[in-house]
């Protein structure tokens, strides 16, 4: 048995384990990782702050299935990064996080950068540990891929001594692991049958993580013989086919009034893979809790059935193995609720096909509507938070599994560096980056990643010249009375252009169209810098309505 350093080991645990990309901004103490990385399969990408590294690492976790991979600096590194791991924890995302940290010997005198990582961390990952033993590498990186993945993902943190990644071991190299994978029972599918042809108005609710391809076929096939409503949870949307017959509409921030009453009025709830939070649920406001009408809820993670609402049949199973019993499900003779179905369908389509006036020149729904007609049907959209990403959620349409890679959590942030993860895993699709003005900003520094590994990402930055969420909630409750929101930008365009990339200004909807092609044809990252009125807060109403309706109240 050849003698190999710790950082070595590590690294060939990752090799074994399928990782592909390892983000990171480098660091002193990690320096043997780096040096081992370097002769590896595995892609390094060096990142302009530690935010970025690991929501990158966050969105591969997202968009395969299998832990992304970052690498950070002891102290403030670490803490830069927290960012990606609470969306991680909240997204429930496999994701690996290995954090440089200080000599063994050094610990608890507050050496430079010192950090107590369970502290930090305990809160939000599944598990937080450091490698003490050399030797236990293998052992204890295998069981953070595990504990990653298994039931509920989520975020794993693991130290890593300096003095520790140089020792020189004789060990084996774990086993690569395998999901595990969690069925529901025979009894538990029967009663889900029997339940579900008593319904006369039921609705199945698309959600969570750990479904697949063919777990999407499969819920689109039991749909199409069982004419169910289908509704997808928020920023869960390329988890059914919108044109589908089945479809109702997205669960999210602002949804359609008609979808929210049919949720309201119906006699069985199926929750499939997701949490029933508090935007699907709309506040906890709509299903009683903790008894509900009559609610299924099947999930992977045993520990969040009866969480917040007490269900009248918990199915602890993952959506690939639960679709894949459904799948075997025999088509009824009689279905009552077909009528339903095709209403709500009706509703989906009147409320997103045309978009709604806007105040300005330029009208962001407009161009969701001129882009979801004319970009691939495969093309990934990635964007972080703000009130711009309501016009994404109402009127452009994701027509593919896997098509839409944004955070759950309403991180700002995390559009331009997820965008920059998926261009490098998937190099052959267009991925568009969509952020606001302050959104952009809080990762901005990531375009220069995507200059610097030649990835020609088109990034769009709405431009309201405010933090515009925010805004809106202030003129809700203190009208007229602005503090704090108003924002002074730089020109993106020309920002672009600074670190080597494309830019161009839009100012009117209907100059875009050639805005976005330049920026297609430019060959390098661009960003179109949309102009939007401030006044335009959200698809369905103003700044100046929401003031004057507050001033009425007040």
């Amino acid at each position: 048995m050849t003698s190999r350093s710790a950082a070595q080991v590590l690294v060939d645990q990752l090799v074994g384990n399928g990782v592909t990309h390892a983000f990171c901004v480098p660091g002193e103490s990690f320096l043997p990782v780096l040096d081992a990385l370097r002769d590896s399969p595995i892609k390094v990408i060096i990142c302009r702050q530690e935010g970025g590294a690991a929501m990158m690492a966050e969105a591969i976790g997202k968009a395969t299935g299998r832990p992304g991979v970052c690498f950070v600096t002891r102290g403030p590194g670490a803490t830069n990064a927290t960012h990606g791991i609470h969306i991680a924890q909240q997204d429930s995302t496999p994701l690996l996080m290995f954090v440089g940290q200080v000599e063994r010997g050094f610990r608890e005198r507050e050496a430079f950068q010192e950090l107590d990582l369970r502290a930090v961390f305990g809160s939000m990952t599944k598990w937080t540990s450091e490698i003490d033993d050399a030797r236990r590498v293998p052992e204890l990186v295998s069981r953070a891929f595990y504990a990653a993945t298994a039931g509920r993902p989520g975020p794993v943190v693991l130290g890593l001594p300096r003095d520790m990644l140089d020792e020189k071991i004789n060990v084996v190299d774990a086993p690569p692991f395998a999901p595990v994978e969690i069925a529901p029972g025979e009894a538990e599918i029967a009663q889900f049958r029997n339940i579900l042809l008593r319904a006369e108005r039921p609705l199945f609710i698309l959600g969570g993580s750990r479904w697949n391809e063919a777990a999407y076929q499969t819920i689109h096939d039991f749909a199409a013989r069982f004419d169910i409503p289908v509704v997808t949870s928020y920023r869960r949307l390329p988890l059914f086919d919108p044109l589908h017959p089945s479809y109702a509409g997205d669960l999210g921030i602002g949804p359609n009034p008609k979808l929210v009453a049919a949720i309201k009025s119906a006699d069985l709830i199926v929750a499939l893979g997701g949490r029933l939070g508090d935007i699907p649920s709309q506040g906890y406001r709509l299903f009683d809790i903790p008894a509900p009408k009559m609610l299924v809820h099947v999930h992977p993670g045993v520990e969040e059935l009866g969480r917040v609402y007490r269900p009248h049949l918990a199915i602890n199973a993952t959506p690939t193995r639960f679709c894949a019993a459904l799948g075997a499900l025999a088509t009824p003779k009689h279905i009552a609720w077909r009528s339903l179905t095709e209403t709500l369908h009706r509703d989906y389509l009147a409320w997103t096909d045309v978009a709604t006036p806007q105040p300005g020149s330029v009208n962001l729904g407009a161009i969701m509507v001129w882009l979801r007609e004319a970009l691939p049907i495969d093309t990934i959209l990635c964007n972080g938070a703000g009130n711009y990403a309501a016009w994404v959620h109402r009127f452009y349409r994701f027509r593919r599994f896997g098509t839409h890679v944004a955070p759950a959590s309403g991180s700002m942030g995390y559009g331009v560096p997820a965008a920059v993860a998926m261009k490098l895993l998937r190099p052959e699709r267009l991925v568009l980056s969509l952020a606001g003005d302050g959104d952009f900003l809080m990762n901005g520094q990531e375009f220069a990643t995507a200059v610097q590994y030649n990835l020609p990402i088109v990034f769009i930055v709405c431009d309201n010249a405010s933090y515009g969420t925010i805004r809106m909630h202030q003129e809700r409750e203190f009208p007229g009375r602005v503090v704090g929101t108003d924002l002074r930008n730089p020109d993106f365009a020309a920002y672009a252009c600074a670190f080597g990339g494309f830019g161009v200004t839009v100012e009117r909807t209907e100059d875009f169209p050639e805005a976005f092609k330049a920026a297609r044809e430019a060959g390098v990252p661009a960003i179109i810098h949309l102009k939007i009125d401030v006044d335009a807060v959200t698809p369905a109403t103003t700044l100046t309505h929401i003031r004057e309706q507050a001033r009425a109240r007040f």
